[in-house]
């Protein structure tokens, strides 16, 4: 095991990593932009280097920043967290050269499963189930226009290259597609030129892709970890279907909309989907579940940690973040016997609840709720100031209980006592969620955000 790890990361998940790298008795060592010089994961390090200035491209996106960090400090593995350089495999390489571990993937398969294009052919050779669509980029609206004909509307518009919810749009027409194409297609050409600039390299050619759409799908993804000896193990599956503009909001395990014979196969598809790419460390599967036939397809591996692992750590008990480390020591896992319980976390950001538009500015309260089964992982305290410069997350806030029932009941306590001062939060809209009759049911999808809006 190495001696000490850097965390090439800001805010909650920063602090996240740090926890449990000093838990293990690792020393843990921090980067930070000139913005983030007072949040919390910079004095909870047992060392922290400044490396620039709030621009994430001169800071937490500059490699060779990271890497004179790295041997400034004599850090022996480089952990990324999620977001920023965490799925750059031109990053992980670059580690890996400087004979550092890379606490991560192989960056072969970051790149196989980067192209969502690439990815859903890999799947499909794997014999996982994917939706109908496109196999090749789609080079013009035009053919776009031709490939939703052959497919049937309604189709979903991806930008190739691009993550979470990053250039998608639904089209139930030729007019609306010839917009989300559009859209696509901006996404597409700042993803491969932002990409560019990170590496040196050319902008790579934008690509864009079209799939079936299913509607009134939710989604729900895999956790899963590969193991140091190429073993896939998966960890039970996690329902995201609550969602603003394609973006994450609440995240539950077990999903409530899939059943027994449902969860058994897709556990099963996702641990092929990791056996495809050669899989190390932890990562998810993503899946379009229809909840009427229940049923799935493919929709892109992650291959980094989650933002929403906490709840599978709260029902298997598994620390994912020491699993990580363990594996990229070539040690071997514990990852426990299966999961237990019911688990919620809500994403609390510093954002509008009306229109989710971020709201920076300083926290002037910030008081947590506390008791049993639950846990916050945040990045910010009391007098802190959220910036522009940066994904305005400020903490997670994850339910345990016995039961879905006995969850919901600890979360309506706990939205109601936690405060958050000085700036806008989304803790009204939680309120208002749990409250939502379709939440509270478990028979949302993905639209249940747009509808509650809506009404």
């Amino acid at each position: 095991m190495f001696e000490s790890v850097l965390v090439a990361n800001r805010g909650e998940i920063a602090s996240r990593v740090i926890h449990t790298v000093r838990k293990m008795g690792l020393k843990a060592i921090a980067v930070y932009s000139e913005a983030d010089a007072d949040l919390p994961f910079v004095g909870q390090a047992d060392e922290a280097i400044l490396i620039g200035p709030p621009d994430p491209r001169r800071s937490y996106l500059d490699i060779d920043a990271v890497l004179e960090a790295a041997k400034r400090t004599n850090a022996r593995a480089i952990h990324p967290g999620y977001g920023f350089l965490a799925e750059n495999a031109d990053f992980a390489q670059r580690v890996i050269d400087e004979g550092l571990a890379w606490v991560g993937p192989p960056p072969l398969a970051i790149a196989r499963m980067g192209d969502k294009i690439n990815a859903r052919n890999l799947m499909m050779d794997a014999g996982v189930p994917v939706a109908s669509g496109t196999w090749e980029p789609v080079p013009d609206v035009e053919a776009a226009i031709e490939e939703a004909r052959r497919l049937g509307y309604p189709v979903m518009v991806k930008a190739a290259g691009g993550g979470g919810g990053i250039g998608m749009g639904a089209a139930f027409d030729e007019a609306a597609l010839r917009k989300a194409y559009e859209t696509a297609r901006r996404a597409t050409e700042r993803f491969a030129g932002s990409a560019g600039r990170r590496s040196g390299a050319p902008s790579r050619d934008p690509g864009i892709l079209l799939e079936r759409y299913i509607e009134h799908a939710r989604h729900v993804e895999v956790q899963i970890l590969g193991l140091a000896d190429g073993t896939v193990v998966a960890l039970g599956e996690r329902d995201c279907s609550v969602q603003r503009r394609h973006q994450k909001v609440v995240e539950e395990t077990p999903s409530p909309g899939v059943r027994p014979e449902l969860r058994a196969r897709m556990l099963e598809a996702a641990v092929r989907a990791g056996e495809a790419v050669g899989y190390r460390g932890a990562g998810t599967v993503e899946c379009l579940v229809d909840p009427v036939a229940q049923d799935f397809v493919f929709l892109e591996m992650n291959t980094r940690l989650q933002v929403e692992h906490p709840i599978t750590e709260m029902v298997t008990g598994v620390d994912l973040v020491e699993q990580q480390l363990l594996i990229a020591a070539g040690e071997e896992a514990a990852y426990g016997s299966g999961p237990s319980g019911h688990a919620i976390e809500f994403r609390i950001y510093a954002e509008d609840p009306e229109r989710f538009f971020p709201s920076p500015g300083e926290i002037k309260v910030w008081e947590e709720p506390m008791g049993e089964g639950i846990r916050i992982d945040a990045g910010y305290a009391e007098g802190n100031t959220v910036t522009p410069f940066y994904d305005p997350l400020l903490a997670k806030l994850c339910v345990y209980g016995a039961d879905r029932a006995a969850v919901l009941e600890r979360a309506r306590a706990a939205v109601e006592v936690f405060r958050i001062e000085g700036l806008k939060s989304n803790l009204p809209f939680f309120t208002e969620l749990l409250d939502d009759a379709e939440f509270a049911q478990g028979t949302y999808d993905t639209g249940l955000v747009a509808r509650m809006r809506a009404s």
